[in-house]
């Protein structure tokens, strides 16, 4: 279990809460309302090291660990959570999986220059019908000579407006169920990859997500991740270290809304007190900071084992499933500590309680979180 950072870990981690509180913190708040995509901010991410933290050298990225990767998307997080999500995507969804699964071929292609932060990448799992059953995919891919034909739809892709290429899941043998699923790495700008105008929605407005359409799409085999089968397994490999992102993502979140409630009970007075000094708002600003660092510890172990080479399904299940829930509690109390005035757009709190509530739902459900828990235990 891991109790200390390392120099480097910290370094990293302070150079990017000085990078949020700089850059993100002051502008976050206007991307979210204008939905704008913070493209210079993720550029200078991307000069940081951050689109490929746990990536070797070799292959464009930093060549650190896995806790410093959650560290650093933590702290991006407080400042937007939306640029947060943005780097989760990068690290978790597409260059792990290319660096993992890919050969080296692929790797000089589809790796090395996202993990330098040259081109972003996306994750294309999730169908109309096929959320949270993953086996339920219905995009199609046939071969034929040294080619694939994909027809299909994926929705809800993270970063898909704005990506230059996917790992892209599909059904190769409809008969063989969750064997039948193999994925591929596709360009965006392939003829036959469209993309529908970017989502509206609740939370984390400045990350642009998109519905996209394949239409007779060729594909050829050397572009295939893995064998043929393979799909769903590199699939859950991955999201296993996803859930690692969106549960740092969610703490950062959770922090930005703790601190703006504390800062505020210091200041805001009711009964001629500070409401700092009423014991039901002091209960409250407790519970928030012991529920954001169990967080913590939940994820940096998730982290760290994923970093040992062991397994950690049931470990990211429970960091994500804890930090996400915990987050829209924080965020909640947070709004409750402000009053009228966390209603209100003015101060960055509503923000936090709308871009919490994400958390809960992608990457796989609370639901689906506590299904993968209680597996892993019944089988202990």
């Amino acid at each position: 279990m891991l109790t200390e950072l390392t120099d480097e870990q910290r370094l990293l981690r302070d150079t990017c809460r000085e990078f949020a509180e700089k850059e993100l913190k002051p502008n976050a708040s206007a991307w979210d309302r204008a939905h704008t995509f913070p493209a210079e901010a993720v550029k200078k991410c991307a000069e940081l090291g951050l689109f490929a933290v746990a990536v070797p050298e070799k292959w464009g990225g930093a060549g650190m660990d896995n806790v410093a990767y959650a560290l650093a998307v933590e702290e991006i997080s407080r400042g937007c959570a939306s640029t947060g999500v943005t780097l989760s995507v990068s690290n978790s969804l597409y260059c792990d999986p290319v660096y993992k699964f890919g050969t080296d071929a692929q790797r000089e292609r589809f790796l090395t220059p996202f993990a330098s932060g040259q081109k972003l990448g996306c994750f294309g799992l999730t169908e109309p019908n096929a959320g949270s059953d993953a086996a339920e995919q219905r995009t199609l891919a046939v071969k034929k000579g040294d080619k694939y034909v994909i027809n299909g739809t994926k929705n809800w892709i993270t970063n898909g407006p704005v990506a230059d290429a996917m790992v892209l899941f599909t059904i190769t043998d409809p008969s063989k169920g969750t064997k039948g699923i193999t994925a591929f790495l596709v360009e965006t700008n392939a003829p036959g990859f469209l993309r529908q105008k970017a989502d509206e929605k609740l939370g984390i407005c400045a990350s642009p997500s998109c519905t996209m359409f394949f239409d007779n799409l060729e594909v050829h085999e050397s572009q295939r991740l893995g064998n043929e089968g393979d799909g769903f397994k590199i699939a859950m490999a991955t999201l296993d270290g996803g859930r690692i992102g969106i549960a740092a993502q969610a703490i950062g979140i959770a922090r930005a809304a703790f601190e703006g409630a504390r800062e505020y009970a210091k200041v805001r007075k009711t009964f001629d007190v500070p409401i700092s000094n009423h014991q039901a708002i002091q209960f409250m600003l407790a519970d928030m900071a012991t529920e954001i660092s169990a967080a913590q510890l939940l994820t940096l172990r998730a982290a760290s084992m994923k970093d040992a080479g062991v397994r950690h399904s049931r470990e990211s299940s429970m960091a994500k499933l804890y930090a996400s829930e915990m987050s829209g509690r924080v965020t909640d109390k947070s709004v409750q500590i402000h009053g009228g005035m966390g209603y209100s757009k003015e101060l960055p709190i509503e923000r936090h309680f709308r871009d919490a509530r994400i958390t809960e739902i992608y990457e796989g459900t609370s639901e689906i979180q506590r299904l993968v828990i209680a597996n892993a235990l019944l089988k202990a």
